[in-house]
């Protein structure tokens, strides 16, 4: 082996599941293996719904075991990365007040309209860039703002730092995170102090502001006897909102690239150099989140495969691969719903769900599984051709590619359901790119890998990529666009 390519274990926190992946990563050599996966199953409490964090901590140490067992008790680095907007509350002593809230708790509902009272929407943001959604962190907050927890919080840790910190005793904030939480500015990539100064959010709360490649700590000596690691092992700060580290994995090989980052929710966007704070932008709820190197994530939250995940469940968990086939069989663009309507956004009852918002606009019901699993492919690309063209003509930045990234490139009827909308050619793939985001950044920081356009041309040499042309024009889809803009 090259003593240039070094082991990192990324560790890569989805809403539904975890895992934690060893990459070896060098100037001419990229290369991902999964150590460990485990689940992530939200727990409703008589409170609320919450995150079972201490089991997410478990996965974490068992598969930091993992890997080592992988690469002979040795890793170079650890970067963790998850979702966005929810937090843990440490007291004065550091330790953790009671489980983190999950964003799909109804805590939030109407907190924004009394945000808005202080600070209206259209100042809000065009001083984040950041779409409207009820569960941005400013909105939990401010609905945390009379409990008891928070009057003993003296620390917020956002999911991916809250466990660095249990892993090396250091606290930082990461900043693509940081981004999502609605109290950033990201035209100084700093924190919006106007903002949370009307609103009385102390940020004192977060500790200081990391960037990607800082160090975060190195795991301390209880975690190293527990996972069996030979010390020391740095902690490396990442791109730790898991679409960051996603976006910094597309494969692109210009500028002129959309991307799609497809999994529980689809991002359907663009990477910029600077945000779009217009008030058109905000009507249209696009958001700027921070990405790698000074670059502006521009794009949209679309309920994604959130909505199949939901049916696959309530159906009792038949056969994927063979749902799809059927559903590659049920007539195109039958019934389509808005992949971006909050009434999907809890659990429950999907399948009956979908079947009443297509009754209620008076389109055919779908019956079967397959016909209800189309219905939700359709929607969903249908819901990426909007994000795709909206954001070109916001941001006046055109593309000749769409690059899927994420989960959903297993779902081949997906991808090239996405093709044939958006009248573009779809190239898919990497799956992990969360995970392959974290472990370049890992790398970088480590000297083993370059800037972000050389990280780029390494995915494109080593990983492997489906490329679906267009089909059959976009007059059908354009059709269907009009026909769901009518309800």
């Amino acid at each position: 082996m090259s003593a240039r390519v070094k082991s990192y274990a990324a560790v890569d926190l989805g809403a539904s599941s975890g895992r934690v992946m060893v990459g070896r990563a060098g100037p001419d050599t990229l290369e991902l293996a999964e150590a460990h996966r485990f689940p992530n199953r939200p727990v409703r409490v008589p409170e609320g719904l919450r995150w079972d964090v201490l089991a997410l901590y478990a996965g974490v140490l068992d598969g930091l075991r993992a890997a080592g067992s992988r690469c002979g008790g040795r890793i170079d680095s650890v970067g963790i990365d998850g979702w966005a907007v929810d937090y843990g509350l440490l007291d004065a002593d550091g330790a953790l007040l009671g489980n983190p809230v999950h964003y799909r708790d109804g805590r939030t509902e109407g907190v924004a309209e009394k945000v808005w009272t202080s600070v209206p929407a259209d100042e809000l943001y065009a001083a984040t860039g950041l779409q409207h959604a009820p569960f941005n962190t400013l909105y939990q907050l401010t609905a945390a703002r009379s409990t008891a927890q928070l009057a003993q919080a003296r620390r917020v840790l956002l999911m991916p730092d809250l466990l660095a910190y249990w892993l090396t005793g250091e606290q930082g904030t990461e900043l693509t995170n940081a981004s999502t939480t609605q109290l950033i500015d990201p035209r100084t990539r700093d924190w919006a102090r106007g903002v949370a100064d009307r609103l009385g959010v102390d940020l004192g709360l977060f500790p200081p502001l990391r960037h990607p490649g800082d160090p975060a700590g190195l795991l301390r000596p209880e975690v190293l006897e527990e996972t069996g690691l030979a010390g020391p092992v740095p902690v490396s700060a990442v791109a730790s909102h898991d679409t960051a580290s996603a976006v910094a994995a597309v494969p692109a090989t210009g500028e002129r690239f959309a991307y799609i980052c497809t999994g529980t929710w689809s991002l359907a966007g663009l990477e910029l150099a600077a945000p779009v704070l217009t008030e058109e932008s905000r009507a249209a709820n696009f958001t700027n989140e921070l990405g790698l190197d000074g670059t502006v994530r521009y794009l949209r939250n679309i309920m994604g495969l959130w909505l199949l995940q939901e049916c696959v469940r309530a159906w009792g968990d038949p056969d994927l691969g063979g749902l799809l086939r059927e559903a590659a069989k049920v007539p195109a663009l039958r019934s389509v719903v808005d992949a971006g309507d909050a009434a999907f956004l809890a659990p429950g009852r999907m399948p009956e769900r979908i079947a009443q918002a297509c009754r209620a606009s008076g389109q055919p019901v779908p019956a079967s599984p397959a016909e209800v699993t189309r219905c939700i492919l359709d929607s969903l690309a249908l819901a990426h051709r909007r994000a795709v063209q909206d954001a070109q003509r916001l941001a006046g930045h055109p593309v000749d590619v769409v690059h899927v990234v994420g989960g959903g490139t297993r779902n081949a009827l997906l991808c090239q359901l996405t093709a044939d909308a958006c009248g573009l050619p779809v190239v898919a793939g990497p799956t992990e790119a969360a995970a392959l985001g974290n472990v370049l950044v890992q790398a970088r920081a480590h000297g083993t890998a370059g800037d972000l356009a050389r990280m780029r041309e390494l995915l494109v040499r080593t990983q492997p990529l489906t490329r679906y042309a267009p089909r059959g024009g976009t007059a059908r889809w354009r059709a269907a666009e009009a026909r769901l803009a009518d309800r």
